[in-house]
């Protein structure tokens, strides 16, 4: 049996490498449904589309500890390679933006919506009710649309093998929506890692590379930090907030 290396400890759940396998073991206390549907989530995504994923070998429970077996990719996160190269990341940025747009390409039928995920998680934030009652308006007014959407779309869920191949990892929160949601999201993400102005490039490019109006991805935000709200960090909740000041009062 190959000894286990610690890869990558996160909260309620540790990733390590045994041979050519990774295994992502969570903590005695966490949701058996999650995991399943993580794990869900990514064969599907494996079987419906030819997108560079590690692909589920087994779910599996050792000493009371549920655990996902998948194949262990090699190489760096796009993050670390951005972060040690910094005159080259408009080159880097425009790789993380045309991955994205094919992941959006995709279909894969059997996910779950990304609207009824959204609006299950506004009911739950910790919002006033005519605060909640308009994102709930303006998210089912909102197109409905059926794209693959990662759902945690950041250079840190990239990694590039040693000949240079993206592989896209943590499908935890696949659904199928629109791709303007996860672009939202994206957008979230690099302003809550103090990235503003990288926040800011990225979106205009995504625009620009896909046709895409800046005002309609503009209309996800506040209901996508909603969304977010429910299972913020701490320190995220008032930045978040400051995001979902969407009431009209005209």
């Amino acid at each position: 049996m190959s000894e286990k290396i610690i890869v990558a400890k996160m909260p309620g759940k540790v990733l390590y490498r045994e041979g050519d396998l990774a295994v992502k073991e969570f903590d005695a206390g966490y949701s058996k449904s999650d995991i399943l549907n993580e794990s869900l989530n990514q064969a599907r995504v494996e079987e419906n589309t030819d997108l560079n994923i590690p692909k589920i070998h087994a779910v599996q429970v050792v000493d009371g500890k549920w655990a996902i077996v998948m194949d262990f990719i090699e190489g760096v996160t796009l993050e670390q390679i951005m972060n040690e190269n910094p005159d080259k990341e408009d080159e880097y940025l425009n790789m993380f933006v045309d991955l994205q747009r094919t992941v959006l390409s995709k279909k894969v039928p059997m996910l779950n919506k990304l609207k009824d995920k959204m609006q299950g998680r506004i009911s739950m934030a910790k919002l006033d009710a005519t605060t909640r009652y308009d994102l709930h308006t303006r998210l089912d007014a909102l197109p409905k649309h059926y794209n693959l959407c990662h759902g945690d779309f950041n250079p840190s869920n990239i990694i590039i093998t040693a000949d240079g191949t993206p592989y896209i990892i943590d499908w935890s929160h696949a659904t199928q929506g629109n791709s303007s949601a996860d672009v939202a999201r994206t957008y979230l993400l690099f302003y809550l890692a103090g990235k503003k102005e990288l926040a800011e490039k990225y979106l205009n490019l995504y625009c620009k590379k896909s046709d895409t109006a800046k005002q309609y991805v503009q209309k996800w935000i506040p209901i996508v930090a909603a969304s977010r709200l429910t299972k913020a960090k701490p320190e995220e909740e008032q930045f978040l907030r400051g995001w979902i000041d969407v009431v009209d009062y005209e």
